[in-house]
């Protein structure tokens, strides 16, 4: 059983809570927001705390240690510096995505985890998704051939409301659309396709007005190192509610799309030597009341956590796999501030 400590009580900690809980015991939650706090800590008898250093500081003081992997929930902007904290007072860490709004963070944060000797965990639940996982294994066995080009549509709804809170929409804590709605989607470009090496890009910023500090859409032309050419288009404009997110590869043997508004359904497969089983049905969707977010797969998350602190086996959710998307994000974002 491993304890867990969460950082962070918004929308999002309420999934992580449950999952700790099932795997484990939910040891302390800390919000400097002291109602919500209070209120994540008392479903699961767990201590409350307003400040991530009081509660670091409890957990080491606490015999047998209290805590073993503490959850960073907190906004974009401070995913860095409150990872870094629970390194180096000794605890492993789930780090919800984005891992950070910048390169140099995630660098520091690895830097971190190496010197502590603890793993650090990047969530990137929607590679759970029975229809990703389809397509990642037709990849592995190389039943597509070469990758020719692949193309992503994200056409999602975020209101007024949505960014009516302290953080959303600003530069510095949430950093873009495609770090706070789209990150899966660029995690899966890379670990599907491989990194990129150009991009020609363009965001605008339609309605949202002075509510947001960035493009609320965008596009973007890639290439990527291996050659395969690729098209991505954001928005969080969709009129009303979250319409598609999908991920479609056009290859020497076959052409898939995986589709849906979440990644959640093999809309498309045609190979060369036959289709594949109808994936499973998958989780729903993380519904957050007026929005909605990507597939809800924390279970699987948390599921192998204990596998590789408890029995030692590989990190698939490395910190290098969300370093390499936050390095993809920037390259996006620059070409489309002509930096």
């Amino acid at each position: 059983m491993l304890n867990f400590a969460i950082i962070g009580c918004g929308a999002i900690a309420s999934r992580h809570a449950l999952q700790a809980a099932a795997v484990g015991k939910l040891w302390a939650v800390c919000d400097i927001v002291e109602e919500k706090a209070n209120s994540l800590a008392a479903q699961y008898q767990a201590k409350a705390y307003p400040y991530i250093e009081d509660l670091l500081q409890a957990a080491r003081a606490t015999p047998g240690n209290s805590t073993d992997v503490v959850v960073i929930c907190t906004p974009n902007g401070l995913h860095a510096e409150h990872t870094i904290l629970a390194l180096r007072a000794g605890f492993h860490v789930i780090c919800e995505k984005p891992m950070a709004i910048h390169s140099k963070d995630c660098e520091n944060m690895i830097a971190a985890a190496a010197k502590a000797g603890k793993h650090l965990f990047v969530v990137k639940q929607n590679r759970f998704n029975p229809p990703v996982a389809a397509v990642r294994k037709m990849l592995d066995e190389g039943r597509l051939g070469r990758i020719y080009s692949v193309q992503v549509n994200c056409c999602w709804h975020r209101g007024a409301a949505y960014y009516q809170d302290s953080w959303h929409g600003t530069q510095d804590m949430d950093g873009g659309i495609l770090y706070t709605q789209f990150s899966h989607f660029i995690d899966l470009l890379y670990w599907m396709v491989g990194d990129l090496k150009e991009v020609v890009a363009f965001t605008g910023n339609f309605r949202k007005g002075d509510d947001i500090a960035f493009g609320d859409t965008g596009v973007a032309c890639l290439r990527f190192e291996n050659g395969a050419l690729g098209s991505l288009h954001f928005t969080v404009n969709s009129f009303r509610k979250n319409m598609e997110g999908s991920l479609t590869i056009v290859a020497e043997k076959g052409t898939v799309k995986i589709g849906g508004q979440y990644l959640n359904k093999l809309e498309y497969q045609q190979l060369e030597d036959g289709i594949v089983a109808e994936p499973p049905p998958g989780n729903s969707s993380n519904d957050y009341g007026d929005y909605q977010g990507s597939m809800s797969n924390h279970d699987k998350v948390y599921g192998h956590v204990l596998e590789v602190i408890v029995k030692g086996s590989p990190n698939q959710f490395s910190a290098q796999n969300g370093l390499k998307t936050v390095e993809i994000i920037e390259k996006i974002y620059s070409a489309a501030n002509g930096s």
